[in-house]
């Protein structure tokens, strides 16, 4: 009987480092391009006014990423889209807030006004940078992209902008809205950065 406990711990035992063997090399070529592709992200990301947000924002998309340029730009902006989305239906429920002065409502409406915006120009730069070829046509549809950018960022500032002054009583409603949108701004400012470093390199997309 000793012999067959033996043996049978002998089996298990070899069989833990059999599958232990096996997921290694299952995962040792992923994880190398994986690498690869996070390394390539930290690298771009240089080129981005918040690198460190720029870094934790797009690394869950290393594998979807790899090493290309039109992905990461279009990773990052499909980010910024998805933050700006949030952002709007969270400001298009504070003019409902008990107490609101009439001066951050009209504030308030001004912002779901600018944030709307911002989503439509995102999703418009998402679409182009999904559908644009080579060439004549590449700089055309890029130029699209970085002015759409551009504007959806000046729309989420303008947003801000209307909280300054007096006639802010709630400061709750300001620092609510302008916590979340300030979040939207800085992966915008890193989309439009990478946007840009991807025009400049547009000879391999």
């Amino acid at each position: 009987m000793a012999k067959v406990g033996f043996s049978l711990i002998g089996v298990l035992l070899y069989a833990s480092l059999l599958q232990l063997l096996l997921s290694k090399a299952q995962s040792s070529s992923p994880s190398n391009s994986n690498s690869k592709s996070l390394d390539f992200i930290k690298a771009s990301c240089k080129a981005t006014t918040y690198p460190a947000l720029c870094v934790h924002s797009l690394s869950a998309f290393a594998t979807k990423i790899r090493q290309s340029q039109r992905q990461l730009s279009q990773t990052a902006l499909a980010v910024s889209l998805s933050k700006a989305k949030s952002a709007s239906d969270f400001v298009s429920k504070m003019t409902r807030v008990k107490g609101i002065t009439p001066r951050e409502r009209a504030a308030v409406k001004d912002c779901i006004e600018n944030m709307a915006d911002t989503v439509d120009r995102l999703s418009q730069s998402v679409r182009e940078l999904g559908h644009m070829g080579s060439g004549q046509d590449f700089v055309w549809h890029m130029s699209n992209v970085q002015t759409w950018v551009s504007a959806a960022l000046t729309d989420e500032n303008t947003c801000l902008d209307g909280f300054g002054g007096r006639g802010m009583n709630n400061g709750n409603v300001k620092a609510a809205i302008r916590r979340r949108v300030v979040s939207v701004a800085q992966v915008t400012s890193n989309a439009l950065a990478l946007v840009n470093r991807f025009a400049s390199k547009h000879h391999h997309p």
